[in-house]
């Protein structure tokens, strides 16, 4: 347990250079394209990444690793499963790649219709080339599973770490070459530098590679049953996001921008706790189904956590979240009015971090005993929620109407999500939850209020982005910090223990 919390704390601390190497990245995007066809072309094209990636970091891995955990405790052939199921994965992703590459010219006007034409002349050659890669991006999201099913989880963000920072390099080395597609030869390249970290630590470990397609009948029905909810659960997602761009696109050059910037930041949070407390979490869970009093306290603390740590960055951001993106997109071509464009879809992503955060730790309890199909369920009626919300409000209200969406869409997902999981749990579990909103909620608003006076009535509000964010951040960590020992003392101290101890 004690490496389980060092890797906790390794992992944390990597995903946040991460995020920083991915904002720099921005910060460089904006500075060289600011807000442009290319910058739209640029993110129409990533969302088939984000694709891929949902589909093996959750489709995938949700089935996976409960199953071969249970595999290998159970003393059955588990290499040998998952040798082939990794094998004929991706013989799959090769055939995607390829057919990709050929039929980009073709559906991508098709889920774009209404992108202008300079968008298209650039989007379409740039999907190509990260369908061109697909295997390789494939590959490193299976790797990550099978590295987590042996408590292995820093070479994965050194990976994904790889990815971004190549993409920042080629970014700064290459724009006046190659413009924007700068970023997709980057990210192609850190790609496979990543898969080749995690293919030697997977070597490193107790996991032997044979080239076998032959599974246990019984383990290919089971994951066969199971990987078909989850893959179209983790498609869900996309499809909706999909669904928003190709909305976007028809509200005017920028608007795919902004909303991306925007979405970009209010990820981070939820970014960083996936990669890392929530997959870690979710190992756990895996192993303690067996055990229901051991699942339900590590359950506990995973929404425990994720309302500690979520909730105050919310709020943060509604008292702050202007400074934050003239820090990070406001040099060069992106100007200020792109940075007040920026903010109004910020200010209505907020909901979305607390949210998404909370049902991730739902929908990962529900994986871990195998219940993929209820996930399914709940999220299939998030698409026609999205769909529906984008028609009626986006020609009214323009591109914050897809921001909107998006939020209530999430805290659909957590309220549906709530009721089927604490159903199963018990009330004693609900009403534990229940005392510890308000005990979490206090010190966030007196956070929040700090911050606010200290903006706006101390003057603070009137310097630049840099001198704001240096001071306002430092007192509403120190004001969260003590109110939350006022006000909750015991998951204070649950916190602050699990820091010391990794």
């Amino acid at each position: 347990m004690g490496k389980l919390k060092q890797a906790a704390l390794w992992t944390a601390m990597l995903a946040l250079v991460l995020k920083l190497s991915g904002l720099v990245r921005e910060t460089i995007v904006g500075a060289k394209f600011g807000v442009s066809h290319e910058t739209d072309a640029y993110s129409l094209s990533f969302a088939f990444i984000t694709l891929v990636v949902a589909m093996i970091s959750t489709g995938f891995n949700n089935v996976f690793l409960p199953m071969y955990i249970k595999n290998r405790k159970s003393g059955e052939a588990g290499d040998h499963n998952a040798n082939a199921l990794l094998n004929w994965t991706m013989m799959i992703f090769v055939g995607i790649s390829f057919i990709g590459w050929l039929g980009v010219p073709y559906f991508l006007p098709l889920l774009y219709g209404k992108m202008t034409a300079e968008t298209a002349v650039v989007a379409v050659p740039m999907t190509q080339v990260f369908f061109m890669f697909m295997t390789a991006i494939a590959l490193s999201g299976l790797l990550d599973s099978y590295l987590q099913s042996r408590r292995i989880f820093v070479p994965s963000q050194v990976a994904k770490l790889l990815a971004t920072l190549m993409s920042l390099v080629f970014a700064v080395l290459f724009n006046e070459q190659w413009g924007i597609f700068s970023l997709a030869y980057g990210f192609v390249i850190g790609t496979i530098l990543g898969v080749i970290v995690q293919l030697y630590y997977l070597i490193r470990s107790d996991y032997k590679w044979r080239l076998e397609f032959k599974m246990d009948i019984k383990f290919r029905n089971a994951f066969l049953l199971m990987i078909v909810p989850s893959l179209l659960n983790s498609v869900v997602g996309q499809v909706n996001m999909f669904v928003n761009k190709a909305f976007a696109s028809s509200t005017g050059t920028g608007s795919v921008t902004y909303l991306d910037k925007a979405s970009l930041i209010v990820s981070i949070p939820n970014a960083i706790y996936a990669t890392t407390l929530a997959a870690i979490i979710f190992t756990l869970m895996s192993e303690q189904t067996e055990d229901r009093a051991k699942f339900k306290e590590t359950f506990f603390r995973g929404m425990e956590i994720s309302l500690v740590t979520l909730l105050p960055i919310a709020a943060g951001l509604l008292v702050i979240g202007d400074s934050v993106i003239a820090f990070i997109y406001e040099h060069g071509k992106f100007t200020s009015f792109d940075t007040h464009k920026t903010h109004i879809a910020l200010m209505l992503y907020l909901p979305f971090i607390v949210f998404q955060g909370m049902q991730l730790m739902l929908s990962k309890s529900m994986y871990a005993r195998g219940k993929t199909a209820v996930v399914f369920r709940i999220s299939v009626t998030t698409i026609l929620l999205n769909f529906l919300m984008n028609w009626l409000l986006v020609d009214r209200f323009g591109y914050p109407a897809l921001a909107i969406a998006t939020s209530v869409v999430s805290v659909y997902f957590f309220a549906v999500s709530m009721v089927v999981v604490y159903k199963d749990l018990g009330k004693v579990e609900l009403a534990r939850f229940g005392r510890m909103v308000p005990q979490v909620l206090i010190p966030t608003v007196i956070m929040g209020l700090a911050v606010w006076t200290a903006k706006v009535f101390v003057g603070l509000g009137n310097f630049g982005p840099i001198v704001q964010l240096a001071t306002l951040v430092p007192i509403g960590a120190v004001v969260y910090a003590g109110m939350l020992f006022v006000f909750y003392r015991a998951g204070f101290r649950r916190f602050v223990g699990l820091l010391k101890r990794g």
